[in-house]
């Protein structure tokens, strides 16, 4: 027998096939496109979406049956799914999209968000659901169809999230997990939908649009036959719903306890916290997140711009799209980058975590003539190292490790500079993808085939590499990391302007010329 997992990230579809023991057997990769509209856009075609997720799984399928010498499909035990977060993927009535998914780090809510923020609505909602709104969450996305695309609106059944969708498809059932729902309409301590959020958005129309939730215990439906058909597996194969990605991969890279602490290297800089309970009373920041574990939720601080950071900085220094050769690149420039200081605020939809601002944008601050290509290569890794440090910061906790997954783990330079960075041991994941790993944990506790995600995580996780933090370097970090947060407070009242200069220069505005690009 075997299991096979889906982790349907932003820019590529993940799929895992491990044998019955969790031995990981065969990992097939389809790259998804975000396209982008217009100026702060971010949208997917959801059926492209599930085309890949389908071919991908036939594939890990056929390949399984060669591997285990069973029929295509027949020796299946279950498929678990977990995907990328919030944004808005809407469905009508039939089940069918209602138009193009609207993603996490779509901008064209800003400002929503921004008024909610001037009326005092973000600080009060946090104080019951633990999250600070930003533009790519379904409560901004949907007032803004509600003003600007009603026939869009019109046409919704339900808005649902990536995984949501994927689930939907496989089963037939509209349905939400309690990650998933947890930002922003959950009461996150009584895990259901408050109505008293909803009524503080000036949403209660949105109800209906809102799936039902899943509990813990509720977690699996029978694969339908066209989907079955589709992917090569049996008809009514159990499908089981896991939290979305950035909880899938925390479990998956064992981070289930109490103060355990994990950062992932993906599209997203994600850095989260175990914590036993959520924490309503402080500074508004970051997520709270039902982890999908019992008494387990997740202080989580995804930033908006972390793996494109990475992307945009080698192909402006003219490197492979690889952290590694920009990380190799960095290695040849001192810790500290010759005086320079990256803020890599770099997404059009500004950032969210560990702070809220639509409008940030990123900088090199320091530039002379005297700088070379290793210097902006090593400033730009130092600036997203330090962004971790930041959001470990706003978590309130320090934890004894960090341990560490995607793209950006393969370089072990980066995650040297990250543990002298944080001043903690960075660990680096041996699993080829932690979110599938997580999501077949899930699974296992789901279906019967474990009782304990500790026990579950002990016997199925295996950690990588370690990275110890050199004192010396650490010590420069811990004041670096002062200069960090006075150099983006100085250039924080600069980005509103910033923005209306992008807004009036941007794709769609004149070239200097006076013309039409």
């Amino acid at each position: 027998m075997a299991v096979v997992c889906v982790d349907a990230g932003t820019t590529m579809i993940k799929v895992a096939g491990y044998a019955d023991d969790g031995t990981e057997l065969v990992v097939v990769r389809r790259p998804t496109e975000v396209s982008r509209p217009a100026p702060g856009h971010a949208e997917q075609d959801m059926a492209a979406v599930w085309r890949a997720v389908a071919d991908g799984v036939r594939e890990v399928a056929g390949r399984l049956a060669t591997a285990t010498g069973t029929g295509t499909g027949t020796g299946i035990d279950f498929l678990a799914l977990t995907a990328q977060g919030d944004g808005c993927w809407p469905v009508d009535r039939a089940g069918d999209p209602a138009g193009p998914a609207i993603l996490w780090n779509d901008g064209r809510a800003g400002a929503v968000v921004e008024e909610w923020s001037r009326a005092g609505v973000l600080g009060e909602a946090f104080r019951a659901n633990g999250s600070l709104t930003f533009a790519g969450l379904p409560n901004a996305i949907l007032t803004w169809l509600r003003a600007r695309d009603p026939d869009r609106l019109a046409r919704m059944s339900a808005a649902l999230t990536c995984g949501g969708w994927l689930f939907a498809r496989l089963t037939g059932e509209i349905a939400a997990d309690g990650s998933d729902a947890s930002a922003p309409f959950l009461d996150i301590r009584a895990l259901r939908y408050s109505d008293e959020l909803l009524r503080l958005y000036g949403m209660e129309w949105a109800r209906p649009l809102l799936p039902p939730l899943r509990g813990d215990g509720e977690r699996v439906a029978a694969l339908r036959p066209d989907a079955a058909a589709e992917l090569g597996l049996a008809a009514g194969t159990p499908v089981v719903l896991a939290p979305y990605d950035i909880a899938a991969t925390a479990i998956g890279v064992g981070a289930v306890d109490t103060g355990q602490a994990c950062t992932i290297l993906g599209t997203t800089l994600c850095t989260e916290t175990v914590v036993e309970s959520p924490a309503l009373d402080g500074e508004p920041s970051g997520l709270t997140i039902a982890m999908g574990l019992p008494g387990r939720y997740l202080r989580a601080f995804p930033t908006l711009a972390g793996g494109q950071v990475v992307d945009w900085a080698c192909r402006v220094l003219g490197l492979a799209g690889d952290p590694r050769g920009l990380a190799e690149l960095a290695a040849r420039a001192p810790a500290g980058a010759g005086g320079l200081v990256f803020l890599p605020y770099l997404s059009p939809a500004g950032e969210r975590a560990p702070f809220l601002d639509p409008r940030a944008r990123g900088a090199f601050h320091g530039l002379t003539v005297e700088h070379e290509r290793e210097h902006l290569a090593r400033a730009v890794l130092e600036g997203l190292s330090l962004v971790v440090r930041d959001c470990l910061t706003a978590a309130g906790t320090r934890p004894t490790e960090l341990r560490v997954s995607g793209g950006g783990s393969a370089s072990p330079v980066w995650l040297g500079m990250l543990a002298d960075a944080t001043g903690v041991p960075v660990v680096r994941s041996a699993d080829t993808e932690p979110g599938a790993r997580g999501a077949f944990i899930v699974g296992l506790l789901a279906t019967g085939r474990a009782v304990d995600a500790r026990a579950a995580a002990d016997a199925h996780v295996r950690p990588g590499d370690v990275h110890e933090p050199d004192p010396g370097r650490a010590a420069h970090y811990t004041a670096a990391y002062q200069d960090f947060l006075d150099v983006r407070r100085a250039t924080g009242p600069a980005w509103p302007t910033l923005a209306a200069l992008r807004a009036r220069t941007g794709p769609t505005g004149p070239a200097p010329d006076g013309t039409r690009p």
